[in-house]
């Protein structure tokens, strides 16, 4: 796992933005994970710009679905198709027929689940899967003890969750659903390249946890310490709580910079 220390949260998104243009440049049609949420709204932004100034084309790359409510219409505003379609694919100009994602309103949400894994498979595989961490450690909707293994699937949300979402649902936690779908640990294991993005000193436990904790299902996100290829990018106040903090900033500094994320 390589860690990298940033000054803010726009320093993390313009590093991550030029490493997803760089994968785009190499495979036009890459495949992309994206999540929704406020933490990686800098890296959209940077990519876009990128987009708009002519620096890379992402008209042929695919997006990826981490995460959906359950029973949310596609077309609802707070869908997270629809916050994907508002916040990535307009902005880089990717077309809807490139997006892939769970289908929430199956009558049959396992098969759903399972179909979305299905497809991610025979798409050729997750490219670059973008993350974000909550305090407790969880990455998509894996809560604190979700199997290391577990593929998508449907999750229940607490109670604390559907109360932090109403904001997004005019203050009415009766109209937050009250289930997701969710691409599983093992899942997400799969993408080649997992890249994740803290901000503030409130992900700092999380992160110290992910980073330097044992592997254990109580922090979900340490599970990125299993793969060939994780990158946690994280701002100074994230980073507050890292025992090697030091050895992560000079192993950065002197990488070779062919090797780039």
């Amino acid at each position: 796992m390589e860690v990298v220390i940033v000054p803010d949260a726009a320093a993390g998104g313009e590093l991550i933005a030029e490493a997803m243009a760089q994968l785009l440049r190499r495979k036009p049609d890459a495949l992309l994970g994206v999540a929704t949420g406020s933490t990686p709204l800098p890296i959209y932004q940077a990519l876009t710009a990128k987009v708009r100034s002519g620096a890379v084309d992402a008209s042929r790359a695919r997006i990826a679905q981490l995460d959906e409510y359950v029973g949310l219409p596609a077309d609802h505003p707070e869908s997270y198709r629809s916050v994907l379609r508002r916040e990535v694919l307009e902005p880089l100009g990717v077309p809807m027929e490139n997006f892939m994602g769970p289908d929430g309103t199956a009558d049959d949400v396992q098969a759903a689940c399972e179909a979305y894994d299905r497809a991610l498979a025979e798409a050729g595989g997750v490219d670059l899967q973008l993350l974000g961490i909550g305090t407790d450690g969880h990455i998509g909707f894996n809560e604190p003890c979700s199997s290391l293994a577990s593929r998508t699937r449907i999750k229940t949300l607490t109670e604390q969750t559907r109360m932090d979402n109403a904001r997004f649902f005019d203050g009415d936690i009766e109209q937050v659903p009250h289930h997701v779908i969710t691409q599983g640990i093992g899942t997400i294991l799969e993408a080649r390249h997992l890249v994740l993005l803290a901000t503030g000193e409130g992900k700092a436990d999380a992160v110290a946890a992910t980073v330097e904790g044992p592997v254990a299902a109580v922090c979900p996100a340490s599970a990125l310490q299993l793969h060939p290829h994780a990158t946690v990018v994280v701002d100074e106040a994230a980073a507050s709580k890292l025992k090697l903090a030091d050895y992560f900033r000079h192993t950065y500094a002197d990488k070779p910079e062919w090797q780039g994320l």
